[in-house]
């Protein structure tokens, strides 16, 4: 494929709802230029861009892929991100490197809560959006219904271009609104121009749609629409132009992409609607003093690149995709990489077609390429010519809210699991990973279940490393209530030189996560050379609590008293001593269990409070208040204990449809009401048992 200039180059993110059919679309896109022979079906498992043997067994995009295609002098670079809502890190990817948003929307299903969050997530990034209503060979699909639908959901910016004429449940024919004309197309791939269609009032009121379109992009055509004046086909052509770039007009295609109907339409619109890598202009990025730079796209500017994705294969190797804003690169010229500091050799560049790669020599301003091999940089990185040194924007991923303890099958495995998992969360930054001292587990977070299935499924197929996932275990503590003394005797005479220590230590409630230790011993009762083996002797008591043998917190020990023998005492004695003193004081002391409290704030739609509420309520919680979010949400602030919270990620999204999402953090420890700490302590007597 020939270089492009940046004013030539779309970056096009397909976005939506799960089955909406946007890796169909990007496998007609494929096919109708050419850069494959054959169309590709996800129910075959042979499309270009679900490559992964993840995505073929489960028919379904999992990870973000890049195809680039040549349509009428113009590179495409589409970006086909996943659906499913569990890999949206996938859609924070994809839309870092696009400019425009192809939102794909069912013909039967209509908008959907993935339809409403590429929305959302496309005009937070700046992005153009373009909708393309998919599926009309379906009988079931209903474009009128649907673009109504569109209309009332995401209001009179809503524009139509391309529509179906429909007989008896076929929609075989579209009409461009544009240029008047209407197109009949086959199965076999056939394409001819045909007489336009009589479509009553309906064709009218499409029209109509747009000219009220056209008219908000300037005050001079609003006024021509208001006297009634009929606009020329000039001016609605660049006023839907000057719409879509400015974002005013979300212009609406529709088609068939299982029989490539009207892609070839939506080809030819986008070359000329959709603003290509230069029109999107400048990045503003951050200098090394942290003053903002302006970046621009121009091949002849110092380099600079963004990140967005990683590929970290067994066979290939590591692969660094990335989007140059500025300048290019190249092979001869090295670039350092901003949050490292290090200067990173490139040794070849590659552009890249779903799993098949192709050497490239440059990779210019606004284009997409492959780095391979470098070896310390990460997704969301910004490579930078050594001449002017810029941190471009990273990428803002979902928080990883559902969490899962990871075992390995066989015992010794644990290192091979923690360094393929690394690996694994170096193409998945949403994947986190890490060791709980407290419960001896290795924890590995992500966006729901589904999500770390394909984790577990990763393990097994990529690294060939059984492994299951299970609830956490809950971190609790002990504590006590009362203030008590208690004596430690130890003593031992088996002939010769024995053991003694004698201790009186009073334990006391303390404002402390460890253990306080003081003294006042008078007339040297216990000589002082033995005091750091009293404390010490505490110190190893207090990892296991009396209830259930937890640690022990929140304790002031003040040894008071005490005897010694001039030759049978020793360090020793005086820690056997101590660790007697508080196994005989601490059930006396009115021990009591604690549990971790987190704080909980769940971003919910206006009409799922009362759930949300009564969910924190049956999960032993508090509410602490709510208020409105900035995109039309409300924020529920709570306070749930977190041995509550494990399958808290679930419930939200089949709650909310998965339109909610939630933050929980640790904040502190509190007393575990009596009914729940009795269950608790009765399973960690049996476990230790086993």
């Amino acid at each position: 494929m020939k270089q492009y200039d940046a004013n030539k180059i779309l970056n096009i993110a397909l976005v939506g709802h799960s089955g909406s059919g946007k890796t169909s679309v990007a496998e007609s896109i494929l096919y109708l230029s050419k850069v494959t022979e054959r169309l590709g079906k996800i129910s075959e498992g042979n499309t270009t861009l679900d490559f992964d043997a993840e995505e073929i067994k489960r028919q379904a995009s999992i990870m973000t892929a890049v195809a680039p295609v040549e349509w009428k002098n113009t590179k495409i670079n589409l970006i086909d991100t996943p659906g499913l809502f569990d890999f949206a890190g996938g859609v924070a990817e994809g839309m870092r490197a696009a400019d425009t948003a192809l939102i794909v929307v069912s013909g039967k299903d209509g908008v959907n809560v993935g339809t409403e969050k590429a929305v959302s997530a496309a005009t937070k990034a700046g992005l153009t959006k373009v909708f393309f209503v998919n599926g009309l060979c379906d009988e079931d699909a209903r474009f009128y219904r649907v673009f109504e639908n569109l209309k009332a959901t995401f209001g009179p910016s809503v524009c139509p271009v391309v529509v179906p004429y429909i007989v008896d449940g076929q929609a075989n024919t579209y009409v461009n609104l544009f240029d008047y004309k209407a197109y009949e197309y086959s199965t076999d791939g056939a394409v001819k121009q045909t007489a336009l269609p009589d479509m009553g009032n309906r064709l009218e009121g499409l029209r109509e749609a747009i000219k009220e379109a056209v008219a908000e992009t300037s005050e001079e055509l609003l006024e021509k629409f208001i006297m009634g004046e009929e606009f020329t086909p000039e001016e609605i052509i660049l006023g839907v132009s000057k719409g879509v770039k400015d974002g005013s007009i979300c212009p609406v295609f529709c088609g068939d992409a299982h029989n490539t109907f009207a892609i070839d339409q939506l080809l030819n619109s986008l070359t000329w609607l959709a603003p290509s890598a230069a029109d999107k202009g400048s990045e503003i990025g951050v200098d090394i003093n942290g003053d903002p730079v302006e970046v621009s796209v121009n091949d002849s500017g110092a380099t600079a690149a963004i990140v967005f994705k990683t590929v970290s294969d067994p066979f290939i190797g590591r692969l660094s995709y990335v989007k140059t804003v500025s300048g290019k690169i190249t092979t001869d010229a090295p670039l350092i990489n901003m949050r490292t500091g290090e200067q990173e050799r490139i040794t070849k560049l590659l552009s890249v077609c779903g799993k098949k790669q192709s050497d490239v020599s440059c990779i210019c301003a606004g284009d997409i390429g492959a780095i391979p091999k470098l070896s310390t940089t990460k997704t969301g990185d910004t490579l930078c010519s050594p001449l002017r040194k810029v941190v471009l924007d990273g990428i803002d991923y979902p928080a990883s809210s559902y969490t899962m303890a990871i075992y390995p099958a066989k015992k010794g495995d644990e290192d091979k699991v923690a360094q393929a998992l690394s690996k694994l969360a170096d193409e998945d930054p949403t994947i986190k990973v890490e060791n709980n001292h407290e419960t001896h587990e290795m924890l590995v977070s992500g966006l729901g279940e589904q999500h770390l299935d394909v984790v577990i499924s990763r393990l097994k197929s990529k690294y060939n490393i059984d492994a299951s996932l299970q609830k956490p275990k809950v971190a609790y503590r002990e504590t006590i209530r009362k203030k008590v003394s208690a004596q430690g005797r130890y003593k031992k005479q088996s002939g010769g030189h024995g053991q003694f220590g004698d201790v009186w230590i009073e334990f006391e409630p303390w404002d402390t996560d460890d253990l306080v230790f003081e003294e006042r011993v008078v007339g040297g009762a216990v000589p002082k050379n033995f005091f750091p083996a009293v404390e010490k002797g505490l110190r190893d008591s207090i990892k296991k609590g009396v209830l259930a043998g937890y640690p022990t917190v929140g304790i002031k020990a003040t040894l008071y008293d005490g005897s010694y023998h001039p030759v049978d005492s020793s360090e020793m004695s005086f820690k056997t001593a101590a660790s007697l003193a508080y196994k005989n004081g601490i059930p006396n002391a009115n021990p009591t269990l604690l549990e971790p409290i987190g704080s909980l704030k769940a971003c919910v739609p206006d009409s799922n409070m009362g759930d949300v509420m009564g969910e924190v309520n049956k999960r032993r919680g508090r509410v602490l208040g709510m208020y409105p979010d900035d995109n039309g949400m409300q924020v529920v602030e709570a306070e749930v204990p977190v041995a509550e919270m494990s399958d808290f990620s679930t419930f939200i999204k089949q709650v909310t449809q998965g339109r909610g999402s939630y933050e929980f953090s640790f904040v502190r420890y509190e007393e575990v009401p009596e009914n729940v700490a009795q269950k608790i302590i009765e399973k960690a007597k049996a476990e230790n048992q086993e």
